[in-house]
């Protein structure tokens, strides 16, 4: 059994946005589609998103799985009762998260998870002055006590807490571990988007500085020496080296994910090797 799932809530009437959070466009993709790659490149067990019924999902990344929530307007609840079952017989626990956080960083979900120890039920960031039920990281064997208080008439997650052994996590907690300090010291991991200036805003921030080489035949002309650029996706990431991600050319994240999907989200401190992918680059 894997140690921990990622579980992205993508229903919601997003109705301070004014139109679906989960198909907002973010540098070159989605919301959506940036929340559960930074997950699948995180966590060791599945990947799923939850929709509400009868919702249309923009593209997922190849191997994230949809889960259908079959009741409508029972809010994160029901979604989280889905998400958790949906990867119980996979995952003792998982990270949940809602489709809106585009500074999700896999350094604060790695911090997270590591406080879902044994006797621990539920990690709850208490970030940048709030509760973060939906950043937060929950045994997966909650699933049965979430429906149970969702039968009871009980919508609000904080009633989950009465219920079960928390762990809560302050600011102070979280920007103890040296990557998190250095990667994502204000805590934007936590920040959510819920209206359309809130959606500007994040859209003009400055992108993620990473680090690109080139190997191989791409190298010529000094190209193998490091380089700091700014990025938010690998394919972003190739195109300011003079670079497409095709057939012949794959990237390497942080020495080990291999992948050609121009699309792959990239966070602060990141490291992108591109390399010939033909015989003898």
């Amino acid at each position: 059994m894997r140690t921990a799932a990622g579980v992205v809530l993508a229903g919601g009437r997003s109705s301070r946005m004014g139109r679906p959070k989960a198909a907002l466009e973010w540098h070159g993709s989605s919301l959506l589609y940036r929340a559960t790659a930074v997950l699948a490149r995180t966590v060791d067990g599945p990947v799923v998103v939850v929709a509400a019924p009868g919702q249309e999902l923009p593209e997922l990344p190849a191997g994230v799985a949809v889960v259908q929530d079959p009741v409508e307007g029972r809010g994160p609840m029901q979604g989280l009762a889905v998400g958790l079952t949906a990867v119980a017989d996979r995952a003792r626990g998982a990270f949940v998260c809602s489709t809106d956080l585009p500074f999700l960083h896999p350094a604060f979900v790695r911090r997270v998870l590591r406080e879902l120890t044994d006797g621990v039920d539920v990690v709850l960031p208490v970030a940048r002055g709030f509760r973060q039920p939906l950043a937060a990281a929950y045994r997966t064997s909650l699933a049965g006590l979430v429906a149970r208080l969702l039968a009871e008439g009980d919508l609000r997650p904080g009633m989950i807490f009465q219920h079960c052994a928390v762990t809560r996590l302050e600011d102070e907690d979280l920007l103890a571990d040296g990557a998190v300090a250095r990667l994502d010291p204000a805590l934007d991991s936590v920040l959510n988007v819920n209206t359309p200036d809130d959606y500007a805003a994040a859209r003009e921030r400055e992108l993620p500085e990473v680090t690109v080489e080139c190997f191989g035949a791409l190298a010529r002309g000094g190209g193998h020496r490091p380089r700091g650029v700014r990025a938010a996706t690998i394919g972003a990431a190739a195109h300011a080296v003079g670079l497409t991600l095709d057939r012949h050319i794959v990237a390497a994240v942080n020495g080990d994910q291999v992948t050609r999907d121009d699309r792959l989200p990239l966070v602060a401190g990141d490291s992108v090797a591109f390399l010939s992918a033909d015989a003898g680059g």
